[in-house]
Formats: C-alpha cells, sequence, structure tokens
C-alpha cells in the first residue's frame, strides 16, 4: 500500500503503535497510543484512525482484545516508508570488526558469523555456503570410467581441484571426450562459472539439429559437469534456532516442531535464499511473505556477501515480525560486508 493513501496522523499513529508493540509484544489500545503520542488527540480521535487502519488492513484485533497489533501489510508498510534505521552504535561496530579480524578458513568463518549474528541479535543467524560461480575455470579434463561415466577433473583459480563423476546418454570415445575438453580449455580459461553457463546456454538456444557432433558432446559435457559444479556448496550453516524458544509468538510447541522441521529440511529456507540471491541486494520477508506457512510469524532479514565484486551467497537472521527492525537490519547489511570483505583474497 502507498504511503500517501494514509494522512500524516495514521502514519504517525501506526509507527507508535507497531513500535510499541515491537518493544511489548501485547495488543495496543486507543487510550494507551493518546498517553505514548505527542498529539493532542482524544482516545475517541485515536479509535477512529485506528478503525481506519483495521479497514485498510494495516492492524487487527486479536481474538477478543480491545488493542491492535500490525498485520504483514502493516509491518511491510511501517519497514519500507516509516522505519528509521538506527546507526550502530562504534562498540556494536567494534565488536563486529574486532570477530572477522582474525584468521580462519572459510569453513570456520561461515560458523563463526551465523553464530554472531544469533548472538548480537537472540535470532537465529544463517549463512549460506559460497556459490562457486566466482570461480575462474583453469582447466578441464573428461576421463572415461565405463559404458556411460565419464570423470571430469577441473581446475579453478591457483591449485584448487576437483573431481566429479557424471552420468552421460551415450558412451563417448577418449577422442570425444578430449575433442570437448579442448574446445572448453580454449574458448572459457579464465571465465567464471557463470560465464561459461551463459555461453553455453545462447549456445543451447540453437536447435541441436544444429550443431556438429562436437559441439553437441561439449554441451552434454559441460551441462553435466557445471551443472554439479552449480549445486556443490548449496547449503547454509545456521545458529542460534534455540533462541526462537524464548519468543512468545514462537513458544507454542506445535509451532516450534514445524519450525524446526523446516530448519532440519533447509528445502523450504534454500528457496527463500536462493530468491533473496538473485535480488542482489537486501531483502526482507516478513510473515507469509516466505510463501511457506510455517513462516507465517517469523520475518527474515538477509544481505549479500560479495568476492571481487561478485555476489556469492547471503547471511540474515531469522526472528519473529515482532522484532527491532531498526537494529537488525545494520547489523545484517554490516556483517554482510564484513564477511565479503574476510573471503576476499588479498
Amino acid at each position: 500500500m502507498p504511503r500517501s493513501n494514509l494522512s500524516e496522523r495514521a502514519q504517525y499513529l501506526l509507527k507508535v503503535l507497531v513500535n510499541r508493540y515491537i518493544r511489548e509484544g501485547q495488543p495496543i489500545g486507543s487510550r494507551t497510543l493518546s498517553r505514548d503520542t505527542n498529539l493532542d488527540l482524544s482516545p475517541a480521535t485515536i479509535r477512529n484512525v485506528m478503525a481506519d487502519l483495521e479497514e485498510m488492513g494495516l492492524i487487527c484485533s486479536p481474538h477478543t482484545s480491545a488493542g491492535r497489533i500490525p498485520t504483514v501489510r502493516g509491518y511491510r508498510l511501517f519497514v519500507d516508508n516509516l522505519l528509521q534505521v538506527q546507526p550502530l552504535t562504534s562498540e556494536e561496530e567494534q565488536h563486529l570488526r574486532c570477530q572477522f579480524a582474525q584468521e580462519l578458513d572459510n569453513k570456520r568463518l561461515l560458523e563463526q558469523t551465523s553464530n554472531l549474528l544469533s548472538e548480537v541479535t537472540h535470532f537465529a543467524g544463517l549463512v549460506m555456503r559460497p556459490q562457486h560461480d566466482s570461480k575462474a575455470l583453469r582447466h578441464v579434463e573428461f576421463l572415461s570410467l565405463s559404458e556411460k561415466r565419464v570423470l571430469v577433473v577441473l581446475v579453478f583459480n591457483e591449485q584448487n581441484v576437483e573431481n566429479r563423476i557424471i552420468e552421460t546418454t551415450r558412451h563417448y570415445s577418449p577422442t570425444e571426450l578430449q575433442s570437448a575438453a579442448n574446445y572448453l580449455n580454449e574458448s572459457f580459461v579464465g571465465k567464471d562459472i557463470k560465464t561459461v553457463r551463459d555461453q553455453l546456454l545462447s549456445e543451447l538456444r540453437k536447435t541441436r539439429q544444429d550443431m556438429d557432433k562436437m559441439m553437441q558432446t561439449v554441451i552434454e559435457m559441460a551441462e553435466k559437469a557445471f551443472a554439479a559444479e552449480h549445486t556443490e556448496g548449496h547449503d547454509f550453516v545456521m545458529a542460534g534456532q534455540t533462541n526462537l524458544m524464548a519468543v512468545a509468538e514462537l513458544s507454542d510447541i506445535e509451532k516450534l516442531r514445524d519450525l524446526f522441521v523446516v530448519f532440519n529440511k533447509k528445502s523450504d529456507i534454500l528457496h527463500l535464499l536462493d530468491t533473496a540471491l538473485k535480488a542482489q541486494s537486501m531483502q526482507i520477508f516478513i510473515g507469509e511473505e516466505s510463501g511457506h506457512d510455517v513462516l507465517c510469524n517469523c520475518s527474515i532479514i538477509t544481505s549479500p556477501y560479495m568476492v571481487k565484486g561478485i555476489v556469492i551467497g547471503v547471511l540474515g537472521i531469522i526472528g519473529p515480525t515482532r522484532m527491532p527492525y531498526e537494529r537488525v537490519i545494520p547489523i545484517v547489511d554490516l556483517a554482510a560486508k564484513l564477511l565479503g570483505s574476510a573471503l576476499n583474497p588479498h
């Protein structure tokens, strides 16, 4: 809903209501709002404004309570238009920077980052393992193992060697495999995996009948080899899930069980992280916006991290919709910048 649809008075009251509800977790009544605002308004006037906000779907009354709480639409308008993000204090920023000053291998660095996000927000922290699109291809080899199985040897960057075993649609002779490897080495050495995939996809737009036999071999080998490359590391590190047990809105045993099933299954969370990765900017999913019923009482805030100017993953937090967005957003933003810097080769 555009902010312009609301009067300044309605915007102000919505902002006060959301902020107070985030702090206290209790439905907010008109008398509470009249005491909490600097506006010279009677409780009756405030009730009228709240009725308008409710009619617009921005607030609602839980059960039979006289008070109101924000809806997902209300939170969205608040976050997009009314939120005043609070910069981190120098102490908070220094604490985060110190954690990233240590020399750690990448695996430990991701684990530490998720722990740190959890520690400073008191919610669940998560870090997507880096996608490998940023790796520069240096050399590829194809070796026949059996009738329809091929060993792929991929060399990236300096000395990073990875092996894949792929299933092919037919048997390929050593000569065919060597020709395909020669073509890829001549055409794509020094290019990142995303570039390789994109260029090969453009080749696929031609009909396969128009390709000669060698190019058909190249396409199948590359499709299989780089599809495996793309999915490797498609995972995330998570910490602090038990923090959510202390959140009143999530503490129902059924809700918690469903939430932890989603965390363990991972696919729904990975789908959200993929969406955030494609956006390549900070994303905030509020309640049902995630597309998953089990997360309807949660908000997920993510931010991308980069290596050599290329987005290779996202990190973020999962908490209740009733979270202090103005504090969490800068934490997630700075953590993403610091993780990217720590992963960048010096």
